[in-house]
């Protein structure tokens, strides 16, 4: 199988382009601002934005940008309303964020989309509905809305529809609470599309979309002591055609793939993916950067990929033992370790994404970077990519971004940023794919940049 570079290898440029950038780029941003989500709907059309404080920015494929040729990735605001609101637990006096943890999609087989939404507790179905039309002629009441004196009704009068100013309306359909002790960090469809899952650290809960007071557990990894607690869970996904199968990844670098036919509760796993550990290149950092912040199961359902401080990896379902593909992100990073653990940056939780047709990988890094490797698949000579969402990117609309490189010595190349002059809070945590098409979203702070592939 043949697969095109990206890169000419000299840093310099490629076939992706900027696009669109959401947000405004200014320097004084507040947090609430901050984007925490990012999720493309099942075929491409809506791209769903959650943010720190509590809202929800959806936005509509813009109908000519895909009639051009070549097709252009552009979209438009389509909805934005405050899914989740501050709330204060009494009984644990615990303040609980408004901040949007994740955003699923449910397909659509309606008009109307519908999607969940998640904090750190509480997690809700919202239904996101489309209203040209009005109905006029109300017998019993005015046009306003008001009551009419019944008094006043001297004669019948059927009801007519007439069209309307378009409205988009997000309502809360049903809400599913109180149902975990710790934060939530995934939520995940089924591909029943009735059920879905809710993770936290110790607790992983089945849940039926129609039912909002019960859910059933079916992981529990908390000790009876919890002195004796040696790892979390850090991530969950069912597999995306095989509704029994789930995976979820722990603080140990260890991912578990679960057969709900085998028992009620999953205490057993079916797989253990783990790569044995190198006893010579451990370090008193060998523990956190082994965690595991991201895991994403492929769209085939045959691979699934891990994302841990400084690399991905890819696993295959059917071998165990160790990854059959590894690919560093920064490993230029492991010398700074020391710092980067005195500034927190080291727990940072950078999530992954697949390209709709599993042969690229997504994930991002500081400075503003994200990474793009694409697949040998067989073998072969692997390319990788460094792209930058900057304001220098945007001010340069479709054309070809330029790739970027770290220099790890003191010797410094054309084009290249030294890894002592990375900006550590400029990080791309969040990324999408388009499902469909080589069309990204890529979360900067309180920007959303949008770049496609021009090949």
């Amino acid at each position: 199988m043949f697969y095109r570079s990206n890169s000419d290898g000299n840093g310099g440029e490629t076939t992706w382009c900027f696009s669109q950038v959401k947000g405004t780029l200014e320097d004084d941003v507040t947090e609430a601002d901050l984007i925490s989500c990012v999720e493309f709907n099942h075929d491409g059309e809506l791209l769903a934005t959650g943010d720190k404080g509590g809202r929800v920015v959806i936005f509509q494929r813009d109908p000519a940008s895909k009639q051009c040729v070549p097709k252009k990735g552009e979209y438009n605001v389509y909805s934005t309303f405050q899914s989740h609101e501050p709330e204060f637990d009494y009984l644990k006096s615990l303040e609980i964020e408004e901040k949007i943890n994740k955003i699923r999609w449910l397909k659509q087989k309606n008009q109307a989309h519908f999607l969940l939404s998640t904090n750190d507790k509480t997690i809700k179905l919202w239904k996101v509905s489309e209203r040209d039309k009005r109905v006029t002629g109300y017998n019993t009441r005015e046009e306003g809305g008001r009551p009419r004196d019944p008094a006043r009704v001297t004669q019948l009068r059927v009801p007519t529809v007439r069209p309307a100013d378009l409205m988009v309306e997000a309502s809360p359909r049903r809400i599913f609470a109180n149902a975990h002790t710790y934060h939530i960090n995934s939520i995940s469809l089924n591909s029943d599309q009735e059920t879905y899952l809710s993770a936290d650290d110790l607790r992983i809960n089945l849940w039926h979309l129609e039912i909002t007071d019960q859910s059933f557990n079916i992981v529990d990894i908390k000790p009876a002591n919890m002195e004796e607690l040696t790892e979390v869970i850090t991530a969950a996904e069912f597999h995306p055609t095989e509704c029994n199968l789930f995976v979820y990844s722990s603080s140990k670098g260890t991912i578990r793939l679960c057969d709900m036919r085998a028992a009620a509760l999953c205490d057993r796993h079916a797989k253990l993916f783990e790569e044995p550990e190198d006893p010579q290149a451990r370090s008193f950092f060998s523990e956190i950067i082994s965690s595991i912040s991201d895991v994403k199961l492929s769209n085939s359902g045959r691979y699934m990929m891990s994302r841990d401080y400084l690399g991905l990896k890819v696993w295959d379902f059917r071998m165990e033992t160790k990854p059959v593909e590894t690919y560093p992100v920064h490993e230029y990073l492991r010398s700074k370790l020391c710092s980067l653990y005195e500034n927190d940056c080291i727990f940072d939780k950078f999530e992954c994404c697949w390209s709709g047709d599993d042969h690229r990988l997504m994930t991002g890094s500081y400075n503003g970077f994200f990474r793009i490797f694409e697949r040998s698949g067989g073998g072969g000579r692997r390319n990788e990519l460094t792209l930058e969402a900057s304001r220098e990117a945007a001010a340069r609309p479709r054309q070809p971004l330029r790739a970027r490189r770290v220099a790890t010595t003191a010797k410094r190349k054309k084009d290249e940023i030294s890894v002592d002059c990375l900006d550590f809070i400029k990080k791309i945590l969040h990324t999408a794919w388009h499902p469909h098409e080589s069309i990204i979203a890529v979360a900067a702070t309180n920007n959303l940049f949008i770049f496609q592939d021009k090949y």
